[in-house]
C-alpha cells in the first residue's frame, strides 16, 4: 500500500531530514516516536537539550527554495512510502527518506542490475561491460550504477536505449565528474533516471561515495563487479550487496593485471563468476529482495511509544554512555546489557544521535563517534 504526502507534509519531511544530524535511522526514529514530521519538529529543542551543540532546521522558505531549484532541473522529491519510490530501497537498512529523481519512463525499478568497476577500466573491461549491459537491457533488464568513469560510464552508455539509473553521490546540480554531464542529459532524454538523497548544491566528497553505493547495490537485484582493484569503492559496493542480501557477480580477469585482483577475490570468496548476461538472469530470476530485513528495527514498531512519555532519568544516560564504545553494538544487546526499556533506549539514542555523539551503522548498529 503506498501513501502519497501532501504539499505540506513533503515540506516538513524535507525541513527534519535536512536538520543537523538527522540520517535516515534518526528521521525513521522520529517519525515512530513522534507521528509526523512536524511533531518532531517541534519536539527537538526537547530532544537535544541535553546536548551543547544547537541544532539547525531550515525553515519553511528555504524547503520550499529547494523544492522550486529541484523543480528547475525537472527533478522532484519522492518520499518513502509513495508509488514512485524504488521498492528494492525498502528493503536495505537505512533506506533514504526521501529521493530526488528525474526521469524514469523507460525503467523497470523490479527487474534491475546494478554493474560497477573500474575508473581506469582496460578496453576489455569496457567492451565487456558493453557487451554485459547491452545484453541485460535486451532481456529486459535495467542497469543501475554510478556515473563515474570507466565501467559505469560503459555501462550507462550502453544501456541508454533500453533503461539506465545513474546514482549521484553530490546534489542533482553537481554531477560528477563533469566530463559526465553530457552523459547524464543523455540519460534523462533517453527515459532512464537521475537519483540522489543528497542536497541540491551537494559537492559530493571522499564520505559521501561509499552512501551512493549501498543505493546502487540496494536498488539492484545483483551487482556486476567488471574490473576492481583489490582495494577499491566497487569491492566496497560488493559487499554492501552481500550485507543487503543481494547476489554478487565477478568477470574473471587476468592475473597479471592489478584491475582483476578485486574480481578475482570476489570469485574465490563466493561470487558467482559470469561470462555473459544469461549467467545473471538465471539466479536473478529467483532473487527476491524482500528476504533481507527491513529498515526498522524489531526494537522499534510504529506506534509503541507516545509523545508525553516521561524523559529518561541520568542515571539512565550515565549507564548507557558506560556501555557504548566506538565498537558498534546492536540495540537489542544494548537493552539487554543496560536493563533499559526499550522506550526509553530510543529517546536515549535520539538525544545522543542529536548532539553527534554516536553513529549508526547498517541502520541496527550504534558506536560512539571517534572524538
Amino acid at each position: 500500500m503506498t501513501t502519497e504526502l501532501t504539499p505540506a507534509q513533503r515540506i516538513a519531511w524535507l525541513r527534519l531530514l535536512r536538520t543537523d544530524n538527522v540520517g535516515p535511522v534518526t528521521f525513521r526514529q522520529l517519525l515512530n516516536r513522534f507521528g509526523s514530521a512536524e511533531a518532531a519538529i517541534a519536539a527537538l529543542p526537547t530532544l537535544s537539550g541535553k546536548s551543547s551543540r544547537t541544532l539547525s532546521v531550515i525553515s519553511q522558505s528555504q524547503a520550499e527554495d529547494e523544492m522550486a531549484g529541484l523543480s528547475r532541473y525537472g527533478a522532484r522529491l519522492v518520499a518513502q512510502g509513495e508509488s514512485d519510490y524504488p521498492p528494492h530501497l525498502l528493503h536495505i537498512a537505512a533506506s533514504p527518506p526521501l529521493l530526488t529523481m528525474a526521469g524514469g519512463d523507460r525503467v523497470d525499478w523490479l527487474r534491475t542490475v546494478g554493474v560497477v568497476g573500474a575508473r581506469n577500466a582496460s578496453s576489455a573491461g569496457v567492451k565487456m561491460t558493453r557487451l554485459l549491459a547491452e545484453e541485460l537491457g535486451a532481456l529486459g533488464y535495467t542497469v543501475v550504477s554510478g556515473l563515474a568513469r570507466g565501467i559505469d560510464a560503459a555501462a550507462h552508455r550502453a544501456s541508454l536505449n533500453t533503461g539506465t539509473v545513474a546514482v549521484l553521490a553530490g546534489g542533482f546540480d553537481r554531477i560528477y565528474p563533469d566530463e559526465n554531464i553530457p552523459l547524464a542529459h543523455d540519460i534523462l532524454d533517453n527515459g532512464g533516471t537521475l537519483l540522489t538523497e543528497m542536497p541540491l548544491g551537494w559537492e559530493p566528497r571522499a564520505r559521501d561515495f561509499p552512501r551512493r553505493n549501498r543505493l546502487v547495490s540496494g536498488l539492484s537485484l545483483g551487482i556486476v563487479v567488471v574490473e576492481a582493484a583489490k582495494r577499491s569503492g566497487s569491492l566496497i559496493t560488493a559487499r554492501l550487496a552481500l550485507e543487503q542480501n543481494r547476489d554478487v557477480f565477478a568477470v574473471p580477469g587476468s592475473p597479471l593485471d592489478p584491475r582483476a585482483e578485486g574480481g578475482n577475490a570476489l570469485i574465490q570468496q563466493g561470487a558467482r563468476l559470469i561470462t555473459s548476461a544469461r549467467d545473471i538472469v538465471e539466479v536473478l530470476g529467483s532473487a527476491d529482495p524482500a528476504r533481507s530485513a527491513l529498515f526498522d528495527p524489531e526494537w522499534l514498531p510504529d506506534g509503541e511509544f507516545g509523545a508525553d512519555e516521561a524523559m529518561p532519568a541520568e542515571s539512565d544516560r550515565e549507564r548507557l554512555l558506560a556501555a557504548l564504545s566506538t565498537t558498534p553494538i546492536e540495540v537489542d544487546e544494548l537493552v539487554a546489557q543496560t536493563g533499559i526499556a526499550p522506550a526509553t533506549m530510543q529517546i536515549l539514542l535520539l538525544e545522543l544521535d542529536l548532539g553527534g555523539r554516536i553513529e549508526w551503522s547498517s541502520g541496527q548498529l550504534v558506536a560512539l563517534r571517534f572524538s
